[in-house]
């Protein structure tokens, strides 16, 4: 960021009185331009036979790797709605039931997911533009060599887990990436918290 989107003037990166952070202030208006993360939410949709079902993206990054229907959130909706919208372009379906399940920070990208078990109500689904294709696995067929995104391993992986035990509480945690190549990535779950 090099210019003030609301006079133009040039930015520069200091620490605003009465802030702790630095930040980009306008020079000449004084704008204090906050950057704060993004907000991706979306579905974890289930059959009633337990298959799950994933999108194979059609866009970068990870493009033909398998993921959950999810997107950033736009302004002037809820995370619900968010993660409906990207679930019906993604995988052309109207999920029902959502209940919040996965809340995960993911500070080296300035993002916070946000996943919700859903029900999907048949096995009616069609690729939206986003999507390569769309399929129900069971949890033996997950191409988990292929899965896009770390979170969305995670997210997976504790589903299956509590869909083992028969309870499905609402998970908080972080995930972050570690030094190196390839990347790594640590799982922090500190706090759990069962929903009614």
């Amino acid at each position: 960021m090099k210019f003030c989107s609301r006079c133009g003037g040039p930015l520069e990166v200091r620490v605003p009185e009465g802030d702790n952070r630095p930040r980009h202030v306008c020079q000449r208006c004084r704008t204090i331009h906050y950057q704060n993360p993004k907000i991706v939410a979306g579905c974890l949709p289930e059959l009633a036979d337990g298959r799950i079902l994933l999108c194979r993206r059609a866009i970068e990054p990870r493009y033909g790797l398998w993921t959950l229907p999810a997107g950033f959130m736009e302004n002037g909706e809820t995370t619900l709605q968010a993660a409906l919208r990207e679930t019906l372009e993604e995988a052309g379906v109207r999920v029902t039931d959502p209940r919040l399940y996965i809340v995960f920070n993911l500070p080296h990208i300035d993002q916070v997911y946000m996943m919700f078990r859903s029900r999907l109500p048949a096995p009616v689904f069609a690729a939206g533009s986003e999507s390569l294709e769309v399929a129900l696995f069971e949890e033996s067929a997950i191409p988990w060599d292929r899965i896009a995104f770390p979170v969305i391993t995670e997210t997976l992986r504790l589903y299956f887990t509590d869909r083992r035990q028969g309870r499905f509480p609402l998970h908080l945690g972080d995930i972050e990436r570690l030094a190196g190549e390839p990347p790594r990535y640590r799982v922090h779950l500190p706090a759990r918290a069962e929903l009614p």
